[in-house]
C-alpha cells in the first residue's frame, strides 16, 4: 500500500504527468467557481425572499432590523460557500478524475508495467457517469454529516470515513474497468473491500490537504492502478500464448 502511494506521489510531478496536472487543476478551479457562484446566488435569493416575507408578516417597522439580519445572513452565506467548497472537494475531484482516468492510467502502466498489455480506455460516458454518481453521493453524505459537525467533531469523522469509502470505490473500479467488465470490477472491489478502503483512507487524507488536493485525481488514479495490478496477480490472459513448435 505505502509503496503504491509513494510511486503515485512521485509520478504526479513527472514530465508526462505535468500537462494532465495543469488541466486537472484548471477544470477543478472552474468547477469550484461555478459551484461557489451557484450556491452564493441561491443563498442570497433565499435571504432576500425571507426578508420580504418577514417584513410582510411583521410590518414595515421591522424593515431596518430585517435589513441588518439579511446582511449578516449574506456574509454567513459567503463564508458557508467557502467552507462548502472545501468539504465538496471530494465531489469535485471525482468529476475531474472521470475526465482524465485513461490519461493517467496510460502513463502509469507505460512507465511501471511496460511488459504487460495496456488497459482499454473506458467509454467517456461510462467514466463520466461514475464520476457524477460518486459526486452526488459525496454531496449527500456531506449534507447528512453537516448537522453533526458541531458535536465533538463526529461529523468530520463520519465525512472522512465516507469519503474514503466513496473515493476508494470510484478510483479502484475505474482502474479495474480498463481490464474487466463493470460487474467484474465491482465484484473484485467487494472481494478486496478492506484493502480498497485502506487505499481510500490514503486518498481521503490527500484530498483533505488544501491546495495539494487539486492533484487528487492524478494521485488517486495512479494509486489504484498500482493496487489493481497487485491484487490481480499474474493474469494469463495478458500473456502472449506460447507458439507451438512446427513439426
Amino acid at each position: 500500500m505505502f509503496t503504491a502511494a509513494a510511486k503515485a506521489l512521485a509520478q504526479i510531478l513527472s514530465p508526462p504527468m505535468r500537462g494532465i496536472l495543469w488541466k486537472s487543476i484548471g477544470l477543478a478551479l472552474v468547477l469550484i467557481v461555478v459551484l461557489g457562484i451557484g450556491l452564493q446566488r441561491a443563498l442570497s435569493w433565499m435571504a432576500t425572499s425571507g426578508e420580504v416575507w418577514a417584513e410582510a408578516l411583521l410590518g414595515p417597522g421591522f424593515h431596518t432590523t430585517l435589513d441588518v439580519l439579511a446582511w449578516m445572513l449574506s456574509i454567513a452565506a459567503g463564508l458557508g460557500v467557502l467552507a462548502g467548497a472545501i468539504f465538496l472537494m471530494p465531489a469535485i475531484t471525482s468529476l475531474v478524475a472521470s475526465v482524465f482516468v485513461d490519461d493517467v492510467a496510460d502513463i502509469v502502466e507505460l512507465e511501471h508495467y511496460p511488459a504487460e498489455r495496456p488497459g482499454t480506455a473506458l467509454p467517456f460516458g461510462v467514466a463520466i457517469t461514475e464520476g457524477v454518481k460518486t459526486a452526488l453521493l459525496t454531496i449527500a453524505v456531506y449534507l447528512v454529516a453537516l448537522p453533526f459537525v458541531f458535536f465533538a467533531g463526529a461529523g468530520f469523522i463520519a465525512f472522512f470515513i465516507a469519503t474514503a469509502w466513496l473515493l476508494g470505490r470510484e478510483y479502484f473500479e475505474l482502474a479495474a474497468m480498463r481490464f474487466r467488465s463493470p460487474a467484474e470490477a465491482k465484484l473484485m472491489r467487494q472481494r478486496h473491500g478492506m484493502t480498497v478502503f485502506s487505499a481510500g483512507l490514503v486518498i481521503a487524507g490527500f484530498v483533505s490537504i488544501p491546495i495539494v488536493n487539486l492533484a487528487t485525481p492524478l494521485f488517486g488514479m495512479a494509486l489504484m492502478v498500482h493496487l489493481h495490478k497487485r491484487l490481480s496477480g499474474p493474469r494469463p490472459e495478458l500473456i502472449e500464448p506460447a507458439r507451438m513448435p512446427v513439426a
